[in-house]
């Protein structure tokens, strides 16, 4: 009788799933894969669910992927507090001060565009040597007398106000525009963009809008120095085009990649593009 071969597979480290960032609040992350680190911040109301497609890209290539839930989303703890930029920006460096990355590729979409320019600008680029900035609502979201792209502050107010009446209706409103399209999106992702949108707080839905609506990162844009990639598309009706051209002309060594058929869904609506361009800019 023959024996059976005994097959040693090599030990698995285990990352940590959560990690605290202050006293009673524990960030959820995602962290996958060996190599270059990757890291990725998600927009409102997502969470680092948002990047399942791209974190298989980036394992495959050779990349560490490292997604982090901001504080009130998905399935990071949810605390009544301070829902600013700044905040998120100090998570985001006790992250990564705890993992102890270096040399990484920061990538924001959305209103995690916006809080990666606050991080590099607070932290003169603190971990990170490359920043690529997708969808991004910076530098302004909303309309100044001296700014006038993107949406009117009222429009904000609207939303904000809906989300306590009736959140539901307002993620399905979002949900209309998220897309080049009605139909861009098949309705399965449809559905699971909607189910990670209701995981988020009410109360962090809430303050995350009025940081979106009052936040100015101009004087941010000018302290980056690293290398910076503008993935946009150009259907884009959450976040204009137009906020793509005006951060290229303040940020200096930066370029756009424009997305043709995509609205703000860039990430999904042309994912093979948008894999190809992230990896392409992370392995430089």
């Amino acid at each position: 009788m023959m024996e059976k071969s005994i097959v040693k597979t090599k030990p698995v480290k285990i990352r940590a799933e959560y990690i605290e960032v202050e006293p009673n609040v524990r960030l959820h992350i995602t962290d996958v894969g060996e190599g270059r680190p990757v890291v990725l911040i998600h927009g409102w109301p997502l969470s680092d669910e948002m990047y399942e497609y791209q974190y298989s890209a980036l394992i495959k290539n050779n990349f560490r992927a490292i997604g982090i839930g901001l504080r009130g989303f998905g399935k990071s703890d949810k605390p009544y507090g301070e829902y600013d930029y700044d905040i998120h920006a100090m998570d985001i460096k006790t992250v990564l001060d705890k993992l102890d990355i270096k040399d990484a590729v920061l990538v924001g979409f959305s209103m995690g565009g916006a809080i990666a320019i606050r991080y590099v600008s607070m932290y003169d680029g603190a971990h990170v040597s490359r920043l690529a900035l997708c969808g991004a609502a910076a530098p302004i979201w909303t309309q100044r007398d001296d700014f006038k792209y993107n949406l009117p502050k009222s429009e904000v107010d609207e939303l904000i106000e809906l989300n306590y009446r009736d959140r539901p209706q307002l993620l399905a409103n979002v949900g209309d525009i998220f897309s080049a399209t009605e139909t861009s999106l098949n309705e399965g992702l449809k559905s699971w963009l909607n189910g990670i949108n209701l995981s988020a707080s009410s109360y962090a839905t809430a303050q995350c809008l009025i940081a979106l609506r009052d936040t100015d990162l101009r004087p941010d844009l000018e302290k980056i120095k690293i290398p910076t990639v503008i993935m946009h598309g150009k259907k884009d009706k959450i976040c204009s085009f137009d906020l793509a051209e005006q951060m290229k002309s303040g940020i200096k060594d930066s370029h756009i990649i424009a997305f043709e058929k995509s609205g703000h869904s860039l990430f999904l609506e042309e994912m093979d593009k948008f894999n190809s361009e992230l990896i392409k800019f992370a392995g430089k």
